[in-house]
């Protein structure tokens, strides 16, 4: 047999679900190893680096949420796909906030499951993003640097406060360019294929960014509007601001 294509770790008190996709994706030749709660998490990722973390958020003792939060409080960017039952959106934004890569809710068919895991790994070694994070160097414009190691934003070496989804956006910008990014190619960034959020709900978190980094965000020049098509980071601020553009 082959090598496994990825390795994922299930962290879920669900035994019927654990017992599903583990047959699952081990017919797949895709390594599979569970947690039954979020308690021993911490200890098994110091013997155990699985190429994604599933990770449900109602559990016993340790929920998702508190064990994300605690992960990305000590620097670690594995990448984490939330499994949620509740059906009124909190869950997903909170879990984006703190860093996850993508939520996902129950009930689903592994099938979903599965290619939201092939995005978010895409998306971590696609290449136009480069080196990984700890590797990157910084992304200087104008009096800014953000930092992709640390996930911090400076403005003339200070810092400045920023939301989990506030730094992914600015992140997928920083990484293209130059380029003209359509509401729907920031989603897929973002979020992988098939995220439930409309491509107009783009506009607001970049309307939030440019009050973060434009001198007038009514008139921005790094964060330029393509008429009818999305957005285009332009981190130069010499560069002449004539894109056809239009206000939001």
């Amino acid at each position: 047999m082959s090598d496994p294509e990825f390795q994922v770790l299930l962290v879920d008190d669900d035994e019927a679900l654990r017992d599903l996709l583990r047959v699952f994706f081990q017919q797949r030749n895709i390594e599979f190893s569970v947690l039954h709660d979020a308690m021993q998490l911490e200890r098994r990722l110091e013997r155990e680096r699985p190429s994604v973390i599933v990770l449900d958020v109602m559990m016993p003792g340790v929920d998702g949420l508190t064990a994300l939060k605690e992960l990305r409080g000590r620097g670690d960017r594995i990448p984490v796909i939330m499994l949620t039952a509740r059906s009124d959106g909190t869950d997903r934004v909170v879990g984006l906030e703190l860093g996850a890569d993508d939520y996902l809710g129950k009930p689903f068919m592994p099938q979903e499951l599965l290619a939201r895991i092939r995005a978010v790994l895409r998306r971590q070694g696609d290449p136009d993003r480069g080196a990984p994070a700890e590797r990157r160097a910084p992304c200087r414009f104008g009096p800014f640097e953000l930092n992709f190691a640390t996930r911090t934003l400076l403005r003339d070496g200070e810092p400045i406060k920023l939301t989990g989804s506030e730094y992914a956006m600015l992140e997928v910008f920083a990484l293209h360019p130059m380029e003209t990014l359509s509401r729907s190619r920031l989603l897929d960034l973002l979020h992988g294929p098939g995220a439930e959020v409309t491509e107009r709900g783009i506009d607001v978190p970049v309307w939030r960014l440019r009050r973060l980094i434009e001198v007038d965000p009514s008139n921005p020049r790094r964060l330029q509007t393509m008429r009818g098509v999305g957005y285009m980071f332009v981190p130069d601020e010499d560069v002449d601001n004539n894109a056809a553009q239009d206000a939001d």
